[in-house]
């Protein structure tokens, strides 16, 4: 089965939208991050809570408010937990804890409390520290979501923390996959090299390797799926991304896109030819090692930034 999570979160749509595309079995989950909370927090909704807030600090507001909306998020979905058709809401560690291990894990325990949901999903950056937190938090019987993943290394050793868990517990691997073709295509482009291949080619040769494993409780995840390129179909990664045994996380454009669509499995490219296709960007002078360190260290200066300009926002 492949499944459709909608990456977005507000308090009204969560609401009213997201109630309708859960009730129309559209979408199975929900995911958020720091730079979609400091979206949402800017919207009139919650101004109610912040006065009810006010004198906390501002870690203290957003905490309660992000509960809050996570809260709401897997009361819509518990149904379909408790069906086993995912009913997932994922939330982020706060970004500024990237190298704190301990950190990582009293935070994410101190929100699996708050929140009191069976179907909270704690998002864990994959690095050497998020690799500890994950396995930490894996035995206690919490469900990950380990997110900024760009290399078949870091999914690996991503997966191998989870699954130092009980097989009870759900884990997914958020490959990033759109960050690569706008990074990579003006390079791709003086090349005369294909571009718009690398970020879901990337993302395939990562779901083999996971599906190698055979572990029915870890999954890749396909994030950071929307197109900006205006001569692509919105749902270009769909296309290219849509594979059994596999999540979909997609911004609210993209599934309007899909709604109405009879989706088909995509064609399954096996690591060999994904490896011949890259076998072509040494040459170009393209180092995908290079790539991969710059992608994640990128986007978690965006996630930090995100998240503290929230912050400022919130202290006014």
């Amino acid at each position: 089965m492949t499944s459709i999570w909608v990456d977005y979160l507000d308090r009204e749509f969560l609401d009213n939208e997201f109630r309708e595309l859960v009730n129309k079995g559209l979408v199975n989950g929900l995911t958020s991050n720091p730079a979609i909370f400091a979206n949402a927090l800017k919207k009139d909704v919650y101004k109610e809570d912040f006065e009810k807030l006010k004198g906390r600090s501002a870690k203290e507001i957003y905490e309660e408010i992000a509960v809050k909306d996570i809260q709401k998020a897997c009361d819509v979905l518990e149904p379909l937990y408790d069906e086993g058709e995912d009913g997932y809401a994922s939330i982020e560690v706060d970004p500024r804890l990237i190298n704190d291990a301990k950190g990582t894990i009293d935070e994410a325990l101190r929100l699996v409390d708050k929140i009191e949901r069976d179907n909270v999903m704690i998002k864990i950056p994959a690095n050497e520290a998020g690799y500890k937190a994950m396995e930490e938090l894996a035995k206690k019987g919490i469900n990950i979501n380990a997110t900024l993943v760009f290399s078949p290394n870091q999914a690996m050793r991503a997966l191998e923390a989870i699954s130092k868990g009980p097989g009870t517990i759900d884990g997914v691997i958020s490959v990033f996959v759109s960050r690569f073709d706008r990074k990579l295509n003006p390079e791709l482009a003086m090349q005369n090299l294909a571009k718009d291949r690398i970020g879901f080619f990337n993302a395939i040769k990562i779901y083999n390797q996971i599906e190698e494993k055979r572990l029915s409780n870890i999954r890749a995840l396909f994030a950071s799926t929307g197109v900006k390129q205006s001569y692509l179909p919105k749902d270009y990664y769909v296309e290219n991304l849509y594979l059994p045994h596999s999540v979909l996380t997609l911004p609210l454009d993209v599934i309007e896109e899909i709604k109405n669509k009879e989706l088909e499995d995509s064609f399954h490219f096996q690591t060999k030819h994904i490896d011949a296709f890259f076998g072509f960007l040494t040459p170009a002078g393209i180092s995908m090692q290079k790539v991969y360190k710059e992608l994640f260290d990128e986007g978690v200066s965006a996630f930090e930034d995100a998240f503290n300009n929230m912050l400022n926002s919130i202290k006014g």
